[in-house]
């Protein structure tokens, strides 16, 4: 990946405990955020550590796609577009908003942070949840977001 993907910084699996107290420049390198040109290159260093999260920022979308998928290959893994505004849509009632407002393009699986392998990859789109009176009132604007491109939402809403 890291040959494929040469920008970015790649980092490690650590637990939120593991380095309590340590002073942030004493943290393994791995742990905190690597160029690809600075991944270890004995497997070793890896262990307890996976998955590793390779992070860019600023990027238009269509610019990294094709390479990381052609990198994933079969393997599972995931794009995740943040810190996104959702359009106004005054006639059905929606204003844009941020909070929430995010894209996950899932490869060759269906749920984040799982091993489950899928032969198809899947789009998640997340809206900020508001429930009032026991109805949700943000659902309806993923329906709405899909249907802007010419899709629909296939699955029911995760709540979590």
């Amino acid at each position: 990946m890291a040959a494929v993907m040469p920008e970015g910084w790649f980092r490690g699996a650590s637990e939120l405990e593991e380095f309590e107290g340590v002073p942030f420049e004493e943290q393994p390198a791995l742990v905190v955020g690597v160029p690809a040109a600075g991944l270890p290159a004995e497997a070793a260093a890896f262990d307890g550590r996976l998955p590793v999260e390779w992070e860019v920022c600023d990027r238009p979308v269509g610019s990294i796609e094709d390479a990381f998928t052609a990198a994933i290959g079969p393997h599972m893994g995931e794009i995740h577009w943040e810190s996104l505004q959702w359009p106004d849509a005054p006639e059905v009632g929606f204003h844009g908003e941020s909070k929430h407002a995010e894209v996950t393009l899932l490869f060759n699986t269906h749920i984040r942070f799982s091993d489950e392998p899928a032969d198809d990859h899947t789009v998640l789109v997340h809206v900020r949840s508001v429930n009032i009176d026991g109805h949700q009132r943000r659902e309806p604007y993923a329906h709405w977001l899909a249907e802007q491109v010419g899709l629909a939402v296939i699955g029911p809403a995760q709540r979590s």
